[in-house]
Formats: structure tokens, sequence, C-alpha cells
């Protein structure tokens, strides 16, 4: 996985909605047999973490004690890490657990007494017998996104991504003016859910989108079972193997969530939706606000994206978005992709028209870096806000007309 690559969300009771034509219609009861599948799928990644991970551990051991014995010797301080490194997945994995647990009933509206529990239970209990490579680096890529969201390590990094969209918001909709309550705000690509939740605890009523299951088991367990401040622990830079100054750095410890996902105000508005962004967000002018960070590059079409966030937007509404061009599908198998420069994006959202406000390029920006690793990547974003025309617009074979 490339380093820092971005690809891959209370007793209150946080919403978790798999919407109507939502997660690949996972509000049937799970009996189409493709989701079922899928899900199961997503369940038996987590519960192979540790197995896979320390398969890794165990070849290395394996080559170590086919050293001549004077190396073996040299490396005995390695050998001690390496048992180190094998605590540190145990540890990760008591954390997978309580993820996974009882993830069958994650959803709002999707009633257990309606779905066969056979196949309920076989979601959590039956393991997929090839897991997929590239599932287990979702895995790892979920704890990290842990510290990013939810710890007081990721601050820096939500200071620099969240921060300006949360400071449009409230310079866009300021109190003199506006009641947050009645602030409709939209965040697709919501992940762990922090953004959306820091928009809710301000005030407005804010709902979060994701489609990754990774993401939605590990924001469910945030946003909805743990209490308190630094609660649990993971270690997220286990897996880097290479690029480590001390041994330390790898087995290092991060707490979170560094604070407590219940303490929201009473009457918080805050939501989070299971689904694609493009089959689940169809109503036009329904929204005040959309934010999007690193979110558009999700798409086989940016410009069916950048499409949709117009139609659902209310005449005079915002977008404001934040984030690089590391398009999703792009050389993926099986996919198809256009990767248009930002010159490009840029023209689409003024031929839609959106008229540009803010915009800013070569932001500096992380995603869930190890600060401590030698290799350090970070993008040059683009950061802009757009305004939907009062006037509404309608596209007729490309031409555009006003009503």
């Amino acid at each position: 996985m490339i380093p820092g690559d971005h690809r891959q969300q209370r007793d209150k009771g946080l919403r978790m909605e798999a919407m109507a034509d939502g997660y690949r219609k996972m509000s049937d009861s799970y009996e189409d047999e493709e989701e079922r599948k899928h899900f199961q799928r997503i369940v038996s990644a987590f519960k192979y973490y540790k197995p896979h991970s320390l398969q890794r551990v165990k070849k290395t051991e394996s080559y170590l004690l086919s050293l001549p014995p004077h190396h073996q010797k040299l490396l005995t301080k390695y050998r001690e890490h390496l048992q180190e490194v094998k605590l540190c997945i145990e540890n990760n994995d008591d954390i997978i657990k309580l993820i996974i647990k009882d993830v069958s009933h994650i959803f709002e509206n999707v009633n257990p007494s309606n779905t066969h529990t056979d196949s309920v239970r076989q979601i959590s209990m039956t393991l997929n017998p090839r897991p997929v490579l590239a599932d287990q680096e979702k895995v790892q890529a979920t704890i990290k996104q842990l510290v990013r969201d939810w710890s007081s390590e990721g601050k820096d990094e939500r200071d620099t991504c969240y921060q300006p969209i949360i400071d449009e918001i409230i310079a866009q909709f300021p109190a003199e003016f506006w009641n947050a309550a009645d602030v409709q705000v939209l965040v697709p690509g919501a992940g762990l859910g922090r953004l959306a939740y820091e928009i809710a605890k301000r005030g407005y009523t804010c709902q979060g989108n994701e489609f990754s299951l990774f993401m939605l088991f590990a924001s469910h367990f945030v946003l909805n079972k743990c209490r308190g401040i630094n609660s649990y622990q993971v270690h997220p830079w286990v897996h880097q193997y290479m690029n480590n100054l001390l041994a330390g750095h790898q087995t290092q410890a991060v707490s979170f969530p560094d604070v407590n996902p219940s303490d929201l105000p009473e009457n918080a508005q805050f939501s989070m939706t299971a689904g694609d962004f493009l089959e689940v967000y169809t109503e036009s002018n329904h929204w005040d606000c959309v934010a999007t960070c690193f979110f558009i590059d999700c798409a086989n079409n940016v410009v069916q994206f950048i499409e949709t966030i117009h139609n659902i937007l209310k005449p005079g509404g915002i977008w404001i978005n934040l984030g690089p061009l590391l398009y999703h599908f792009s050389d993926m198998p099986m996919e198809d992709s256009i990767e248009p420069s930002y010159e490009v994006v840029r023209d689409v959202i003024l031929g839609f028209g959106f008229q540009i406000e803010k915009e800013q390029t070569r932001m500096k920006t992380r995603y869930a870096q190890n600060t401590n690793s030698m290799l350090q990547c970070e993008y040059q974003s683009v950061y802009f806000v757009c305004r939907k025309s009062k006037k509404e617009l309608t596209y007729v074979n490309g031409t555009e007309s006003g009503n």
C-alpha cells in the first residue's frame, strides 16, 4: 500500500442506517446472497487479522534462525523485538474483536426479526477460506484511521484537513443569522466519522455517509460503544517493518478516543448512513452544505460526483472540498476510471454552474501518516469553496438553461 494512501465513522444512540438502495441494498434483510457474502468477507478479513499478521512475523523468525550463530547473537535485541511485535498484534486483535462484535445488527433499519437467523449466524461465525491480501491491508488501514480520527496523535492531521472545513461552515452559517440546527450538512466519505462528529458538535444537523464496511464497523464501535477518554489502545505501526529509526517506533501504542464520543449536546442531530453516495443521495435541492475531505477521487467518474453534489445542494448551497486526486480506481483490475487533472476538474465544476468563492492549491496535508517513520508522504492538496447558483439551472444535451 502507498504510504499515506487514503484509498481504501453514544448511550444517546448514533443512528446508523442502511438507506434504501444504500449499502448494496443491505436493507433487504441480508437475503441477497451476493451482499451477504460481501458482508461475510469483510467480517472474515477482520477475523483473519491475527493469523495473517503472526504469519508475517513467523516468516522473519524462521529466516533469523537460519542465519549463522554469530549473526543471531548480534541480533538478540531484534529477536526480542519480534516478541514485542507479536504482543502488539495480539492487542490489536483484542480491539478488532470488539469492533466486529454484533456487527450484524448495526444498521438501524434492518430488523433482525425479519432476517433469517441462520444467515445472520453465518455472517458472524463463518470464515472465508481464502482471505484476500487487499482486505488485510484495509484492516491495517482501519487501525491507522483510528489514530487519524480519534487520537491526540492525529490532532495535527485533523487540524490541517478538518479544521479549514469546520471554520468555513461556521463562517458561511454564522450564529447571528442562522439557527445551526436548521443547517443541513452532508459529509460523504465520512470514514470513522470525526469530521461529521465535530460539525454536529457545533450544533449543525450533520449526516456522514460511508460505503466501506471496514470503516462502518470501526466507526460504529467508536461512536456507539466507546465511553470515556483514551479507554483503548492500538499499535498502528506494528506492520511497518521498514524505515524505523527506533524499534519502539514500530511497537508504539496509541490511545483512543481522545474525546468521549457521547459528549454531544442533548439536541445534537448526528447520523451516519451506509451506502454508495451516488445511490443514496438523489433528492434534489436538499442540503445546505456538502463537505468533502479526501473524497472526490474515490469515484470511477469524478464528473458524476460533482454532478450529484450540485444536484443535492439547495440553490445557494455551499460545497467545501479539501484533498488530492489520488484516483481510487486508477489501474485497478476490472475497474474503469478517468483521472482528469485538477485543471480539468475545475472546468467541470464551473461547467455545472458552481461559483468558486475560495481556492487554494498546494495545501500540505497528510493521511494517517506515521510521523516517526524515515519515509514520509505528503500531499499538496486542493482546497476550494463553491456556491451553487441561487437560480436553478438545468442541462439539456450539455446546454445550460435557467428556470
